[in-house]
């Protein structure tokens, strides 16, 4: 059948992006709008004519807004079968008017429970009752009625209706689709809350991931694997899913592994920092008082290693950190950054072999909270943890040797414990005046671990702090660090052979710091 003219919007949206704009276009395109309390009073304040949904009913709104648009006037006018005479003459009896797009945002629900004190009370009271009937309405009813759910959908929505004066069969089943998705998850988000005794409680007994698409990428790790990258519905803050590319070609599997990692190590430093990733391991890292002097320093960390790299920094990127990075004989296959001046994004740019080749992400704002949960697929299931994305408090480390670090020291411990968890297990890593000199990555042997990671630093290894992300099950690896005039040592301790690795420290006059807290990457 032909697709019937929208003529009625309803609209009850608890976020209001991008409303005022839509609902515009839609009077100009000559529909009329009904609406509620706060959505209603939104529109009026831009000018719109809107019709208020208790004057059409004739039943005004109750119990502070827990019943509005519970009404047979209402769910009668979304549900009629517009090829049916029955359903047609029912609406001319009862004096009710068809509605064939209907715009609806539920409450909040997940963002506050988020809320550490948020109360049980509170938690029910974001539960829409209202808003879900109207989307699963207006869902079954596809074949007459568009739902919009979500603001990303308003300009498809209306570009169809400008263009048509309605919107295709196909555009309505998306959507409805879209919106039960949306409220089955909204329903599993509070009976998730309600299982765990109204806590928000990270290990319900079942996990429901939201996951949207974000686009199909080229391929997978390798050529032949086919791949795709999901935005988590319901996560905030600074992410590579959706950030905003100002140049360069599509991002690949590897390219967003590597920045995921880069960004996971600067978004925790406090002062200006630069982190070089490699096959998803740090190859170099640096912070200092100046963006650019810490770019030079993360790019010496291992110069032939940080060929090909991609590069995260905590701070936007100006001209003069640009020009570090555009040294030549320098390639950079990525960067990603809270954001970029526009004189750094044209000589990063118009290097002669970059050109428009090098990818600048723009992440915005690094708040120092990301997701609380990782996931790892398994076959046939998934392990969840939370994430090691912290910083473990001092109070909890101990001098355990007879020398203690110097202030120097001590500052390059603090970054040092900051790079190494970072680094796949087994892991060293040794740190210098705030730069990351030498990495020993992925050995299934700690010695060996130390030996790769003293060999990459060469000169620099003297003067260094070696970072070791678990405990020495034996002191050879002291007695090597020693060997090459290792200034300190930090580890989390918890070896049966704690005592024989102090003392080999103490013979050596190697002060050793035990955090207590081990920082695997597996």
């Amino acid at each position: 059948m032909q697709s019937p003219p929208v003529q009625r919007a309803l609209i009850s949206t608890s976020d209001k992006s991008g409303l005022s704009q839509f609902a515009r276009g839609l009077v100009d395109a000559g529909i009329s709008i009904y609406s509620t309390g706060g959505t209603r009073r939104h529109l009026e304040r831009e000018g719109l004519t809107v019709h208020d949904v208790a004057e059409y009913t004739g039943f005004p709104e109750m119990m502070d807004g827990r019943v509005k648009t519970l009404h047979p006037k209402i769910f009668a006018g979304i549900l009629c079968r517009q090829d049916r005479e029955d359903d047609q003459e029912a609406l001319a009896t009862h004096a009710i008017k068809s509605f064939e797009l209907v715009v609806v945002n539920l409450y909040p629900f997940e963002d506050t429970i988020r809320q550490p004190d948020t109360s049980r009370e509170e938690a029910i009271e974001q539960i829409d009752i209202g808003g879900p009937s109207l989307v699963r309405a207006a869902a079954k009813n596809q074949r007459f009625v568009t739902i919009a759910t979500d603001p990303e959908q308003y300009s498809s929505i209306l570009d169809e209706i400008n263009q048509r004066g309605c919107t295709s069969l196909e555009l309505r089943q998306d959507l409805a689709a879209a919106a039960f998705r949306s409220t089955a998850n909204y329903d599993r988000a509070i009976a998730d809350y309600f299982s765990s005794g109204g806590e928000a409680d990270d290990f319900t007994p079942e996990i429901d991931l939201k996951l949207s698409r974000e686009a199909v990428l080229r391929y997978g790790e390798n050529p032949h694997q086919p791949a795709a990258v999901y935005r988590q519905l319901g996560t905030h803050g600074p992410s590579l899913v959706g950030a905003h590319q100002l140049n360069g070609k599509e991002l690949s599997y590897n390219n967003l592994l590597d920045l995921d990692s880069a960004l996971g190590i600067v978004r925790l430093i406090e002062g200006p920092a630069v982190a070089v990733i490699k096959h998803n391991n740090p190859c170099g890292a640096a912070t200092a008082a100046d963006l650019a002097v810490a770019a030079r320093r993360a790019l010496d960390g291992d110069p032939v290693s940080a060929f090909g790299s991609v590069l995260g920094l905590n701070r936007t990127v100006d001209a003069a950190t640009a020009e570090v990075l555009a040294t030549p004989g320098q390639f950079i296959e990525a960067i990603v950054a809270p954001d970029f001046e526009a004189e750094a994004v044209e000589i990063l740019t118009t290097k002669p072999k970059w050109k428009n080749n090098v990818r600048l992400m723009v992440v915005g704002a690094l708040d120092t909270r990301p997701s609380r949960l990782h996931f790892r697929s398994l076959e046939g299931g998934m392990l969840v943890q939370h994430g090691d994305v912290d910083n473990d408090p001092e109070n909890d480390w101990n001098v355990v040797t007879t020398a203690s670090p110097t202030t120097e020291i001590w500052n390059d411990l603090r970054f040092g414990w900051s790079i190494v968890r970072h680094v796949k297990s087994n892991a060293i890593a040794l740190c210098q005046e705030g730069a990351l000199c030498g990495v020993g990555a992925g050995q299934m042997s700690r010695v060996d671990a130390v030996d790769i990671a003293i060999q990459k630093a060469g000169d620099r290894a003297a003067g260094s702090i070696l970072s070791s992300d678990a405990f020495f099950p034996f002191p050879d690896s002291i007695l090597k660090a020693a060997e090459a005039g290792i200034a300190a040592v930090i580890q989390p301790g918890g070896s049966r052979k704690d005592d024989e690795v102090i003392a080999a420290c103490n013979e050596c006059n190697l002060p050793m710091i035990l955090t207590g807290r081990r920082h695997f990457k597996h």
